[in-house]
């Protein structure tokens, strides 16, 4: 049997290669804007799904409205706090494709590109720790989670690389961010995992809605400006399939 460590760093990995895949696409294709925006769209809708019925419900049904509130409202909180703090520093535009607001160049800003690196890290770090945190609650990876995490990343791989390339940042560097990140990934499932293993479910709830409250602030910091501006139409619709979808996987694995 695979013990549940490496099987929490191996789907910590998967979810987090589709960075690399979606930064694949934009380098070597030259999507328009409006596309890359209705593709965040769908992404939005389906991390918006999968953290009510994933990640939320789980935490309420596990440890109750206490820690549930309290994790959900902190990840939000410190998602928010640093994220202001890397936004001082270039990365506040880091999920931009173009359109009427492009990421700075490092000559435009020094130190941007650390700043947008940390700031795609930090994106990537509540998805990674709540799919470890899954197989610490169960002894199963949930596939939903995975599953909607990797249909999520991939529309955040393509849209941030999209605005790195023209940015004029070298291949070298955005496809050693994502594969980093991807890796990384995988070593925080692994965290996630082994380091909320053992504790009470109060603590793996209020984590889990911790992940939760930061996937949210993730959304509305970064993927949603990206998908509403210059949307394409109908891109309400597009979001609410996205939820749909995502919404019939977790009912489908139930």
């Amino acid at each position: 049997m695979v013990p549940l460590w490496s099987q929490a760093a191996f789907w910590g990995l998967v979810a987090g290669s589709a960075l690399v895949l979606g930064a694949a696409i934009a380098y070597f294709t030259d999507l328009p804007h409006r596309l890359i925006a209705a593709i965040m769209g769908f992404g939005a809708g389906v991390l918006i799904s999968v953290l009510s019925f994933e990640l939320l419900e789980e935490a309420y049904t596990e440890g109750g409205f206490g820690p549930a509130t309290a994790g959900f409202l902190g990840g939000a909180a410190l998602f928010s706090a640093v994220n202001w703090y890397l936004s001082r520093r270039g990365a506040e535009h880091r999920k931009r494709c173009g359109g009427c607001v492009e990421q700075p160049a490092e000559a435009d800003m020094p130190g941007s590109g650390l700043a947008i690196a940390v700031g795609a890290l930090l994106d990537g770090v509540p998805e990674s720790i709540a799919v470890g945190l899954s197989l610490a609650d169960g002894g199963a990876v949930s596939a939903v989670a995975v599953a909607g995490f990797f249909l999520a990343n991939v529309p955040e791989g393509l849209s941030s690389a999209a605005g790195m390339k023209q940015a004029g940042r070298s291949a070298g560097y955005i496809f050693g961010i994502w594969s980093g990140i991807a890796v990384l990934s995988g070593v925080a499932a692994l965290l996630g995992y082994a380091v909320f293993g053992g504790f009470s479910p109060a603590v793996v709830a209020a984590t889990t809605a911790l992940a939760a409250g930061g996937v949210l602030a993730t959304l509305a910091e970064t993927m949603i400006p990206e998908a509403f501006d210059q949307a394409p139409h109908f891109i309400g619709l597009i979001t609410a399939t996205g939820f749909l979808v995502a919404f019939t996987l977790t009912q489908l694995s139930g």
